[in-house]
């Protein structure tokens, strides 16, 4: 498939464990790829969750074993954090978690469904350097592009770590105007993830957005 948009991650990598890798071996038990098989997949379940980019898998292995009537879906493109995931979910017997190990937006360039209840981003790659900022993955047509696949009311959460991104993810919102500001945050967080630390450690301050879907 052909990408209508500029990557917005730098696929390398990376350092990886040796129980990683022997962990992604697994990788297909637990993976999907399409959001056919999402739908299938969340009928068995009560609410249906997204999380892009779960780096460590740090939020996502705490939502599912909190909440284990709901589907998580985990998306990201990292094969150490994939590999992490996967380890845990075995370990843990965990049957409510399902990868996509790829940009989110092959999955929501697909024909709409409303399948989500909630969709989490947590300290997206920031592409601090002006030149790159056009890479960023929150802008108004992904906004607009994962609208299409949230239910009625579903929410949607973001953080960052960066002042100009949090900055452009706000205008992002008004420009829209398919979401609205939310007191309710959808799910608990357990601490803070390894970017948001990372992020206050450095001196920067933590941005958080919980917005509602309009129809």
């Amino acid at each position: 498939m052909q990408l209508k948009f500029l990557p917005s991650f730098v696929k390398r990598k990376g350092r990886i464990t040796k129980k990683q890798t022997q962990s992604l071996t697994s990788l297909s038990e637990f993976s999907v790829k399409t959001i056919q098989e999402v739908e299938d997949i969340s009928k068995q379940f009560d609410k249906c969750y997204l999380e892009i980019g779960f780096g460590n898998a740090e939020n996502i292995i705490f939502q599912s074993i909190n909440e284990p009537s709901s589907l998580f879906i985990g998306s990201e493109v990292y094969m150490s954090g994939i590999g992490t995931l996967v380890s845990n979910i075995k370990e843990n017997k965990i049957n409510n978690i399902r990868i996509f190990s790829d940009d989110i937006r092959l999955l929501l360039d697909q024909k709409p469904k409303k399948v989500f209840d909630s969709v989490i981003i947590i300290c997206p790659d920031p592409w601090p350097k002006e030149k790159h900022h056009k890479r960023r993955l929150i802008n108004k047509s992904f906004l607009k592009m994962i609208h299409n696949f949230m239910k009625d009311d579903s929410n949607l959460y973001i953080s960052t770590d960066w002042e100009n991104y949090a900055e452009s993810i706000s205008e992002s919102f008004k420009l829209n105007k398919l979401f609205k500001p939310s007191s309710h945050k959808p799910f608990q967080k357990d601490s803070l993830s390894k970017f948001e630390r990372r992020g206050i450690e450095e001196g920067r301050e933590l941005f958080e957005f919980n917005y509602e879907k309009l129809l």
